[in-house]
């Protein structure tokens, strides 16, 4: 499998054929069949919460060109520029909530008792999520076990780490060092762009090299691909796209996989998708609704 970031496959809208839209029956019967559920989650799933999607109408990437922001290449040219990005998305992430889609999958991921009644047969139930936000893991209760936690395929945007040295830390700091803040506000206006001095960015505390934001950035790999293959290829019989396009590698492979070895897969997604070639389910609308509605989860969410 591919292990780079930045690979697209070409889109489509058509689905399969013997898709069940909005069959919230069918599917469920499916899910009481299941022994291992994945949920591989994408920018969609967030959308109700204010984090807004790389892709399509009013996607981040139509305001800041990802190329030059989301590479090793252009961190290395000008951190100034990178670092007030990802300042101005930690922002964000830290003023928005989980939303209901988010809920729904942390109680499963972290209740036996509620999952065993949507999945009597289920043996496992991971999340693997192509966000970087947080709030997968905001939606958990602290109590919840290790296994609930996502697998945070590009990382998060509240790690970071050091370009020297092997220091990695979550840092909720606001703003992460004195030299960025309020450079949000700067960024969401439009304003012109402050040049901020190597100086004055984030150091790392063991060796005072420069930080850098702990995310996957294009042509750099994505974290915890061997387990991720695992759950896929060995393990998964029923997967739930939930707001990805499915348009970039390796979670474009995930459904082919899954389906090729005999499993099911459910799509929901605000509107029609490349992913919607695999469905054996489809459900066409917010995430935020269909989900816990699909999953029968929408009167015990917190």
């Amino acid at each position: 499998m591919n292990s780079s970031s930045n690979l697209s496959v070409p889109s489509s809208s058509a689905c399969s054929a013997e898709a069940m839209v909005d069959d919230y029956d069918a599917f469920r019967s499916a899910l009481r069949e299941a022994k291992h559920i994945v949920v591989l989650a994408g920018a969609g799933l967030s959308a109700a919460s204010g984090i807004s999607t790389f892709r399509g109408s009013g996607g981040l990437w139509r305001t800041f060109d990802a190329m030059k922001l989301a590479t090793p290449e252009a961190f290395e040219d000008n951190p100034s520029r990178v670092w007030q990005f990802y300042h101005y998305r930690r922002e964000i992430a830290r003023a928005a909530m989980p939303n209901a889609a988010h809920k729904a999958i942390a109680l499963l991921c972290a209740s036996p008792d509620e999952l065993a009644k949507v999945a009597p047969s289920v043996q496992t139930f991971r999340l693997v999520t192509q966000n970087v936000d947080n709030l997968s893991t905001r939606a958990l209760p602290p109590s919840a076990p290790a296994s609930a936690y996502p697998i945070e395929m590009h990382g998060n945007v509240f790690r970071v780490k050091c370009t020297e040295c092997d220091f990695v830390e979550l840092n909720f700091d606001s703003p992460i060092c004195p030299g960025l803040a309020g450079t949000e506000a700067l960024l969401k206006n439009d304003a012109p762009e402050p040049k901020i001095e190597l100086k004055d960015l984030p150091k790392c505390p063991k060796c005072d090299a420069l930080l850098r934001p702990g995310v996957v950035w294009f042509s750099e790999e994505i974290e915890h691909l061997e387990e991720i293959d695992e759950l896929m290829e060995e393990q998964c019989d029923l997967i739930l796209v939930v707001g990805t396009s499915s348009t970039v590698y390796p979670a474009a492979t995930f459904a082919d996989i899954v389906e090729d070895n005999g499993g099911k897969v459910a799509v929901f997604n605000i509107e029609a998708t490349s992913a919607d070639k695999n469905a054996n389910f489809k459900f066409i609308g917010p995430c935020e609704e269909t989900l816990p509605k699909a999953l029968g989860v929408e009167d015990r969410g917190r």
